[in-house]
């Protein structure tokens, strides 16, 4: 076990109860609506050499991580991550993928992927800004139509490129800062959405063709050779640079 601070340890899941109880916490982060990975499916891939973990206060589950082998050895696909609404703001998110890095060099895996919306703004800053990400990768309506959360706009999405002994990512992991990328004269940014949320309520038509400018601006980047290095959670602006 991993504590974190006073009362908050991050541990793989153990046993049946755990994993079902993971399905449950699945439907409560994104919608009864959107199916959960269900347990059965869990179990048989933790004993693949896939993570299933979990961040437990008082003995109480408030975030989770699930990870599988991908067919190379030393690359794992992060499938899900979740903290739960009323446990927001205690930089879950962030203690889960460092405790997921961990796990993985102990292990000789050296890169993270996953994919993520990229018009999220505070996924786009964890996974990007404080984890030390990359992205040149962008698949459109990846998941097909969606429910829960996610529904009412195509289910675009970024894969990103966690590099987990790059030394940005070195730099994060032990002070929490790291330069960016040591040239930005030809650099790019990208505007998105401050609250995707807020957008979809209030004005789906809006939601939709932000998803559609974001969409054509970041793949034509990544024609031309850019990749998402950075992103500025106050501003709302991914940067793309070609170093």
């Amino acid at each position: 076990m991993n504590m974190v601070n006073t009362g908050l340890v991050l541990r793989e899941l153990n046993g049946v109860a755990e994993l079902k109880h993971a399905e449950w916490f699945q439907k409560e982060v994104w919608g009864k609506d959107d199916p959960p990975d269900n347990s059965d499916l869990m179990l048989a891939i933790q004993h693949e050499g896939g993570l299933v973990a979990g961040a437990f206060k008082d003995g109480r589950m408030l975030g989770f991580l699930f990870g599988f082998p991908t067919s190379q050895p030393h690359i794992q696909h992060s499938h899900r991550l979740a903290v739960h609404p009323d446990s927001r703001g205690m930089g879950l998110g962030v203690k889960l993928k460092w405790f997921q890095r961990d796990w993985c060099l102990a292990r000789g895996i050296t890169l993270v992927r996953w994919t993520f919306d990229p018009l999220r703004r505070i996924n786009a800053n964890l996974n990007i800004a404080r984890l030390g990400g990359t992205a040149s990768t962008y698949y459109q309506d990846y998941y097909g139509e969606m429910v829960g959360i996610n529904a009412g706009i195509p289910s675009d999405r970024l894969l990103v490129d966690w590099s987990l002994t790059a030394p940005r990512v070195e730099a994060l992991a032990k002070d929490g800062q790291a330069a960016v990328c040591d040239t930005v004269e030809n650099a790019l940014t990208l505007e998105i959405p401050e609250n995707l949320d807020n957008l979809l309520a209030s004005n789906l038509e809006v939601a939709v063709s932000e998803r559609l400018r974001v969409r054509e601006e970041m793949a034509s980047a990544f024609t031309k050779g850019y990749k998402v290095v950075g992103f500025d959670a106050e501003t709302c602006c991914y940067l793309l640079t070609s170093c």
